[in-house]
């Protein structure tokens, strides 16, 4: 009988958890295009960085080739990846429309096409494009967020919105114009989107250059722009770049957001918090571990560093005691990346594919580095949250994109949740978008 009784004991116990990775940390965690495999898990703190100048400044830019016939991404153990879309003029942010559309920006062809996909979610069964000559689009937002009657779509010069109907696959009427952007040289890519109460309109300005080289002196005075700016706002031809503005929906009151955020290339509203996050480009040529980019919420005042200071009070030493004003005063990101991944498209998974710990994590894509002797990047990464707050780990998802040390196939930029809970990835390498799925 006690034999029996340990028995059902034991039949009634929980099996025993699946033991998690262990955690990159520190050294380990900065890594190499070699070492990327999904699931591998990383975290890459402050005290973790080397000081400028430990590593020379590499310049290793990868030559894109076409796909091999073999080659398809990794995913973990449990997913499926597939081939989803084809032939495309360099697609970079994807956005889900209500209806289940897939928005694609084609950038270089200056245009937005739309997606329908497939009863089964698994391929393409209708594309058309929305709209076209329309400069550099990357951004793409719905407005309003439960019933659309506009599309947004923001360029490197200009927010413009197009009337909008469930189900539209071509513009009904032109483009309207309603904000200009700071514009010329530098980072071109500028994100929107609305915030959850549907109030304000947040757009993504990266900077004009790499360190705020052209800065110069501020008109009256450094004494005067501060009192007169928000904090950590630059001047010259970096006035309302590198950072986020706030307009209202009409394009009306633009404002500072956020400030010293290099080149916030993806802007995503967490879904549970209503929280804007960006991931980062941070800045070149301090080594190849240096700076992390990184992936973060963004709070309303806040000024992140650039291009003073970085991860805090680390001061870059291209400004070595310029703003002794700001010490103290830096919001450090959540999540630290590899340097010089090139982070980009981001978004929030809310369906219900995914294992349920999946649910309300990020992932970004990650372009891949030029600027690291040790190729980095080339993938996409899950963004880990506990109970909705960042832990500063992520994970490899999806890898495979790199052939060898020399040559890519696939630079991933967007990244979006379809309705069927699939996950879509665009890469402008080869043109193509991949559904990871279970």
């Amino acid at each position: 009988m006690r034999t029996a009784a340990l028995a059902t004991l034991s039949a009634l116990a929980p099996a025993a958890a699946v033991a998690e990775p262990a955690v990159l940390r520190g050294k380990d965690a900065f890594g190499n295009w070699q070492g990327d495999t999904p699931g591998t898990i990383r975290l890459i703190r402050p005290e973790d960085l080397p000081r400028p100048g430990a590593t020379a400044s590499a310049a290793n830019v990868s030559r894109v080739v076409q796909r091999p016939a073999s080659a398809v991404p990794k995913v973990a153990d449990g997913f499926k990846i597939a081939l989803f879309a084809e032939g495309l003029s360099g697609p970079r942010i994807l956005r889900t429309a209500p209806n289940g559309d897939i928005f694609v920006a084609e950038t270089r062809a200056g245009r937005i096409r739309v997606l329908r996909p497939s009863e089964d979610g698994g391929k393409v069964a209708v594309s058309e494009v929305f709209a076209d000559r329309l400069g550099h689009p990357f951004g793409i937002a719905f407005y309003p967020s439960a019933d659309p009657q506009w599309v947004y779509v923001a360029s490197t010069e200009r927010v413009m919105r197009f009337p909008y109907r469930t189900g539209d696959m071509k513009a009904s009427g032109a483009a309207q114009t309603i904000a200009d952007l700071p514009a010329g040289y530098g980072h071109s890519t500028r994100d929107v989107v609305f915030t959850k109460d549907d109030r304000r309109m947040l757009v993504s300005v990266g900077s004009a250059g790499n360190v705020g080289e052209a800065l110069g002196e501020p008109a009256g005075g450094l004494a005067a722009w501060i009192k007169a700016h928000p904090l950590g706002a630059a001047w010259g031809g970096e006035t309302d770049r590198a950072g986020v503005l706030a307009f209202d929906p009409d394009g009306q009151n633009r404002s500072l957001f956020a400030t010293g955020i290099r080149n916030c290339v993806g802007l995503a509203i967490q879904p549970a918090t209503g929280v804007p996050w960006c991931s980062t480009n941070e800045r070149d040529g301090l080594g190849d571990d240096l700076v992390p980019d990184y992936v973060t919420r963004v709070k309303e005042g806040g000024f992140y560093g650039w291009p003073w200071y970085y991860m805090g009070d680390n001061q870059d030493p291209r400004h070595a005691n310029e703003r002794l004003d700001l010490k103290g005063k830096i919001t450090v990101p959540d999540v630290l990346l590899q340097p010089h991944s090139a982070s980009l498209g981001l978004t929030f998974y809310d369906g219900n594919l995914f294992p349920p710990e999946y649910r309300g994590d990020g992932f970004a894509a990650e372009h891949g580095s030029w600027n690291r002797s040790k190729r980095t990047g080339y993938k996409v990464i899950r963004v880990r949250l506990k109970d909705g707050m960042p832990t500063g780990e992520y994970e490899d998802f999806v890898t495979g994109f790199v052939v060898n040390d020399r040559e890519v196939w696939g630079r991933p930029v967007g990244v979006t949740v379809a309705r069927d809970g699939s996950l879509l990835i665009s890469e402008d390498g080869n043109g193509t978008i991949w559904r990871v799925s279970r």
